[in-house]
């Protein structure tokens, strides 16, 4: 089991720090460099840089009240709910849909209604 991890190659897992401004105050995130690749292929859907995309991804967080100390495992947690969007066929693995066109209730659907069940959850039920 431990070899599907740790054969991953280690510029994945090599940590980056970006520079950039947020209402025009420089600041640095710093994330693994797998982070980064999905945050770019999440712009890129929408027509986005990697700095377009924070920039809204924080004005509208900051938008609701929510807490921004901690903004770069937002991102992480972000990436990770992609994939997991993906996997679970809320969000097309097709590049060409831009993220702005999808339905968020019904993306977010799969979330609330219990059917995004933790992976190993979903492999004892199937072994059932």
């Amino acid at each position: 089991m431990c070899q599907i991890f740790i054969g991953a190659d280690p510029a994945l897992y090599q940590p980056q720090t970006r520079s950039l401004r947020l209402h025009r105050l420089s600041t640095s995130i710093r994330l693994e460099t797998m982070f980064w690749q999905v945050l770019e292929e999440i712009g890129a859907r929408d027509g986005m840089s990697i700095n377009q995309l924070i920039a809204k991804l924080y004005d509208e967080l900051a938008e609701v009240g929510a807490d921004l100390s901690n903004f770069a495992s937002f991102l992480r947690v972000s990436c990770m709910r992609y994939m997991a969007l993906q996997v679970s066929g809320r969000i097309p693995a097709d590049l060409a849909v831009p993220i702005r066109s999808l339905d968020a209730d019904w993306v977010l659907a799969g979330e609330r209604g219990g059917r995004s069940v933790h992976a190993a959850e979903r492999a004892v039920a199937a072994a059932r």
